[in-house]
């Protein structure tokens, strides 16, 4: 018990002892706990300081400010739990990856009962160890950044679904060369060898070595398309605390996504039909079919024109003077609140209040935060339609450009408005 105490008294919220359970993860946790509290009371009016309360806009500043600041501390645990996360990882990257030799030793020994074993089984045995001992040495390299999971996480550190189609296929043509050259080191006759380098034509692979490329390319295009765009202010990128396996079928915000659904479905069942074809015809590359080629062509196809597709520039479509209730009508004056009315101000992945916090509009010459207004389970300010911002006394009186910069950077259109004395 007091060893206990003591580990919980020398590991606090930051530590990032991969191995400790009051580590990295716990320390997020605590956050994310304290946050929510923090949200909730404030939003119920609770722990508001005398000095502000009698102040409707210095209680929201205030609030905004307290809220901000608690959301940093849940982001830098946050980024530490994550990073944590891929240092460990990579041994588990290693388990699954053992795990399917261990499946496939398995299965090898299964189907050879009464079939006998055979040099094609043999091969396939060594091709996989070795396939194995390869994405071994690639993750021990890779440690930190996730292990074999490393080559599949993109620049905005989640899973990329073009590239985790594009490594399947290729460890399984990887795997199927391995198999054919084991059995060529093996075979004892000339009938044997010129038959496995007859399987080697392309005659037999076309139709594995054009989904290949395919693939491999919308992977490669993919990547240039959404760095394009991101440059081009066409599409808000954010990046994420840590890679999940949900990225491969969701969108950056989390909801799924039905051009990636397709295609990692239909790339699963097209690599499941060559890994049979090729467990039962050993001595030559997988024949994909050209219906099934095709198949997986039309999914690319659809998966490369969603992601052109995605994204857009965040827009203001107009700017008014909020009322509350019982005000009269009036032109903008400074210190009056401001409603930017638009779409896109929250780009996907940006819910999280640390990045709803870096949200701007510009006034003219000055800077405004947008403020965090919290209700119970959220915020009622920012959202992706609507912003309500002061308008400062340092805004000067006359005609004057509003303009909002997102959390990813990327700047509306201007729109123009009379400031009034």
């Amino acid at each position: 018990m007091a060893l206990d105490e003591a580990r919980q008294g020398a590991h606090g919220g930051g530590c990032t002892c991969g191995d400790c359970p009051h580590g990295a993860r716990e320390g997020h946790r605590r956050a994310v706990a304290a946050f929510l509290a923090k949200r909730d009371g404030l939003a119920a009016g609770q722990g508001l300081p005398t000095g502000v309360a009698q102040s409707a806009s210095a209680t929201r500043q205030w609030v905004s400010d307290e809220l901000t600041e608690s959301a940093r501390t849940v982001a830098e645990r946050s980024r530490e739990a994550g990073d944590a996360w891929l240092r460990r990882v990579w041994q588990r990257t290693l388990a699954v990856v053992w795990g399917s030799v261990a499946v496939l030793v398995i299965g090898e020994a299964v189907t050879a009962i009464g079939a006998g074993w055979s040099t094609a089984r043999t091969a396939g045995l060594l091709a996989g160890l070795v396939t194995a001992a390869l994405l071994t040495g690639a993750a021990r390299f890779h440690r930190a950044r996730g292990g074999v999971l490393a080559p599949l996480v993109g620049e905005d550190n989640r899973l990329s679904t073009s590239r985790a189609v594009a490594v399947a296929w290729v460890l399984l043509t990887v795997f199927s060369v391995l198999v054919l050259a084991l059995q060529l080191a093996g075979a004892s006759s000339h009938a044997e060898r010129d038959a496995l380098i007859d399987g080697l034509e392309l005659a037999r692979g076309v139709g594995v070595l054009t989904v290949l490329a395919l693939v491999c390319a919308v992977a490669v295009l993919v990547r240039r398309v959404v760095t394009v765009r991101v440059l081009a202010q066409r599409l808000q990128k954010l990046r994420a605390d840590r890679p999940r396996a949900a990225d491969l079928l969701t969108d950056d915000s989390g909801r799924g996504s039905f051009t990636d659904v397709q295609y990692v479905l239909v790339s699963a069942v097209a690599v499941l039909f060559a890994a049979v074809r090729l467990a039962r015809r050993p001595e030559q590359l997988p024949d994909l079919p050209w219906g099934l080629t095709l198949l997986v062509a039309v999914s690319a196809a659809t998966y490369f024109a969603g992601k052109y597709a995605e994204g857009g520039r965040p827009v203001v479509l107009s700017v008014v003077r909020a009322r509350e209730a019982g005000d009269l009508d009036a032109p903008i004056r400074t210190g009056d609140d401001i409603e930017i009315r638009g779409a896109g101000f929250v780009p996907p992945g940006a819910g999280a209040p640390d990045r709803l916090a870096r949200m701007v509009v510009r006034i003219g010459r000055v800077h405004v935060h947008v403020p965090l207004i919290p209700v119970t389970g959220g915020f009622a300010n920012p959202t992706d339609t609507v912003l309500t911002v002061p308008v400062p006394v340092e805004v000067e009186p006359g005609r004057v450009d509003v303009q909002v910069v997102t959390a990813a950077g990327v700047e509306t259109n201007r729109v123009e408005i009379d400031v009034t004395d």
